[in-house]
């Protein structure tokens, strides 16, 4: 049975390009605009308030942040630290959340005199999106601003935290890779990876490096304070070109190029471009790494071949697995918390889920969007996360140039204890040999 057309979360009043989920909170992040133009299209960074009511996941509009003529086409998320790319430049915000209990005195009015915004519940209806903040829960500061991008068309195509905060990767259209030390945002490394735009960053698991290595230390950035930390440089960093390369580099030391298609001599190698790539945990293995990279036909054509899907090993960059994904030229990727679901949309708007083990797709609408998927992003698996899911096995939140956000459900599949395996195999050996016995006296 196909699945139930997707439903509506939330509708924006600008273009929807970037998404992220906060992995404690039920809070979702999206952001976009029209750009500089003089359009009357605003641009801002919205923030989501995830919910369960009546046993349907609902999103509620807490605050809205103009960016001003800036719109944010990536993001990247680190506790309560947004990395936004706009334009040539990534700006660095933070965000608070406060209680209402906390801003509101006894008579129901906030600590300015001024009674509190009302919130309102249930899906977001059409319209509703003013960029007036229907809440005053959420502030947001601007920390820092750098330019990460200097090709005449000056835009920030990817960044990425590595894990735990202390460096920023930037790429852009060109070419250049760039890491940042976090949070005082010191330039502590610079190369050109790619002839032509970055299109994704993928970062493997830190190196804890000596102080010699790391150029100076960085700073606390959480607001109780930290000790000063030394950076830890991603064992690898993965980048996926538009100059039909995908590179694993250590630091700026290039380790190898990935050759999706060694086995496929079928395929030139200058039929496809990488446009995602992304590491992945392996379910049931914590030791394990795997990375997922998507290939899209260079060119188009009157009978459009197929997308394709790469499983790699995270470790030798060996391809394992190689799928067909679809006609439809995917757009973006993401990755289930456990490893256990890959997210792809595309630029004719079609959402869909596969499975990481095999590549195998699980789930599909298309069209869910009337134009391209510009980012999707699974719902955390933390314990908030769970509750959100309300019993289904994962959901994966999409938006697109549409302005729409829509929540895609992945209901949990229905499957027999082991216990009750044993037991069917076991009475059927005995009905098997009663039979036997039935047939052919004096069997046993």
């Amino acid at each position: 049975m196909a699945p139930r057309r997707p439903a509506e979360l939330y509708r924006a009043p600008f273009p929807l390009y970037t998404v992220r989920l906060h992995p404690r909170r039920a809070l979702a992040i999206t952001a976009g605009g029209g750009g500089a133009a003089k359009t009357g299209i605003r641009n801002g960074v919205h923030f989501l308030q995830l919910e369960q009511i009546g046993g349907q996941l609902s999103a509620s509009l807490l605050h809205s942040h103009d960016t001003e003529t800036r719109a944010t086409m990536t993001m990247a998320l680190a506790d309560d630290i947004i990395a936004a790319g706009q334009d040539a430049d990534c700006h660095i915000l933070r965000f608070s959340l406060q209680a209402p209990e906390a801003r509101r005195g006894s008579d129901g009015r906030n600590g300015s005199g001024e009674k509190g915004p009302r919130r309102r519940k249930g899906p977001s209806p059409m319209g509703q999106g003013d960029m007036q903040s229907q809440s005053s829960e959420v502030t947001v500061e601007s920390l820092h601003s750098v330019r990460t991008d200097f090709s005449p068309d000056a835009l920030q195509k990817a960044v990425r935290f590595n894990a735990d905060c202390s460096l920023l990767v930037t790429g852009g259209a060109d070419g250049f890779l760039r890491l940042w030390e976090f949070p005082s945002m010191k330039k502590t490394l610079e190369f050109k990876a790619h002839d032509g735009e970055i299109e994704d960053i993928a970062l493997g698991p830190d190196n804890k490096v000596s102080e010699g290595q790391a150029n100076g230390r960085a700073a606390p950035w959480r607001r109780g304070g930290s000790p000063p930390r030394t950076p830890a440089f991603p064992a690898q960093v993965v980048t996926a070109g538009r100059d039909f390369q995908c590179c694993v580099w250590q630091q700026d030391q290039l380790v190898t190029g990935l050759r999706w298609n060694e086995n496929l001599p079928g395929i030139p190698d200058k039929a496809y471009r990488y446009q995602a790539c992304r590491f992945g945990a392996v379910e049931d293995n914590a030791g394990a790494l795997r990375l997922y990279t998507v290939q899209v036909p260079h060119k188009r054509e009157r009978r459009p071949p197929p997308c394709y899907l790469t499983k790699w090993d995270g470790k030798s960059f060996l391809p394992l697995l190689t799928r067909p994904c679809g006609t439809e030229v995917v757009s973006c990727l993401s990755i289930s918390d456990s490893g256990t679901f890959l997210g792809l949309g595309t630029v004719t708007g079609s959402v869909a889920i596969h499975i990481a083990f095999s590549l195998q797709r699980l789930y599909y609408v298309k069209e869910a969007h009337g134009i391209v998927v510009t980012d999707v992003a699974f719902v955390p698996e933390s314990r908030r996360g769970r509750e959100l899911l309300a019993g289904n096995e994962a959901a994966l939140l999409s938006v697109a140039v549409d302005s729409r956000c829509k929540l895609h459900l992945l209901p949990s599949r229905r499957s027999l204890p082991v216990w009750l395996l044993l037991l069917l195999c076991a009475g059927l050996i005995v009905a098997a040999i009663l039979l036997l016995q039935l047939a052919f006296p004096g069997f046993l």
